[in-house]
């Protein structure tokens, strides 16, 4: 399940979000994201989620790859879902001592899932179509206005893109301490929700101390390189607008608009 986890990788290749201004995936994300909370009825899901398949037909990313990413998050689907599913009160529809399912509580429930799927499969795209130093320079472009008024916009955005790029780097090392144990007898997967659960403390020490010695041998090697962020900092590709970007920005304005009038209809 470990493996299942898709944010914060990348998926190389060359399609047209891929050669997309990291600056203008940033603020896309961003704004799907508000776009997903403007939203309070299933139409305006409906178009979003058109919206974002057409972004991964246009990507190449697998749809396989991305809704992968959605397995490690299922447990959490299903008690946001019989949340709302049982606490919510309206016109029953089925009940069993106190336990009810009431007509609004099921709309609610969907509604709450399938927003919160569509936010981990906005968001991980952004990641999967952006390399992460195009992401460094991205955030940090878009922070620079806040320079004026003391803001470490470099050192902000450094230390997003490495807390992003250690997701999968920490994942991969839980993989590997998990199979480690495996190997001497340790059993993660019998046993009720409480005892797997109690199975994984002792996977925490050893992960914790291999996150220690990555960051240490990161900041050495940071360091041995003479890295100087913020002032004066060259790049090897400067970041500019094109005309894709500027069909971007449109294709963006153009969603935000179509949401926006739709929940005001409808």
């Amino acid at each position: 399940m470990l493996r299942d986890i898709t944010l914060g990788q990348y998926f190389p290749g060359n399609s047209w979000i891929h050669r997309l201004d990291p600056r203008i995936k940033i603020m896309a994300t961003l704004l799907f994201i508000i776009e997903l909370f403007i939203v309070d009825n299933f139409i305006g899901f409906l178009i979003a989620a058109v919206v974002l398949g057409i972004i991964v037909a246009v990507s190449k990313v697998p749809v396989s790859y991305i809704l992968r990413g959605l397995k490690p998050i299922l447990l959490i689907l299903v008690f946001t879902f019989a949340l709302n599913m049982f606490m919510v009160k309206g016109r029953i529809l089925w009940q069993w001592k106190f336990l009810h399912i009431t007509a609004e509580g099921l709309e609610l429930a969907v509604f709450m899932a399938i927003r919160l799927i569509l936010l981990l499969m906005g968001s991980s795209m952004l990641t999967l179509c952006t390399r992460p130093i195009a992401l460094t320079d991205g955030i940090e472009r878009l922070l620079s206005p806040f320079k004026k008024i003391g803001l470490p916009a470099h050192d902000i955005a450094m230390m997003m893109t490495i807390a992003l790029r250690f997701i999968p780097t920490l994942l991969e090392e839980a993989d590997k301490i998990m199979k480690a144990q495996q190997a001497r007898g340790a059993d993660f997967e019998t046993g009720n929700l409480m005892q797997r659960a109690k199975s994984l403390i002792p996977i925490l020490v050893p992960l914790f101390v291999s996150a220690f010695r990555i960051a240490q041998d990161l900041a050495m090697a940071m360091e041995a390189r003479c890295y100087r962020g913020g002032e004066n900092r060259t790049r090897m590709n400067e970041m500019k607008f094109k005309g894709r970007d500027y069909a971007a920005i449109v294709m963006m304005l153009l969603f935000a608009a179509v949401i926006i009038i739709e929940s005001k209809v409808l």
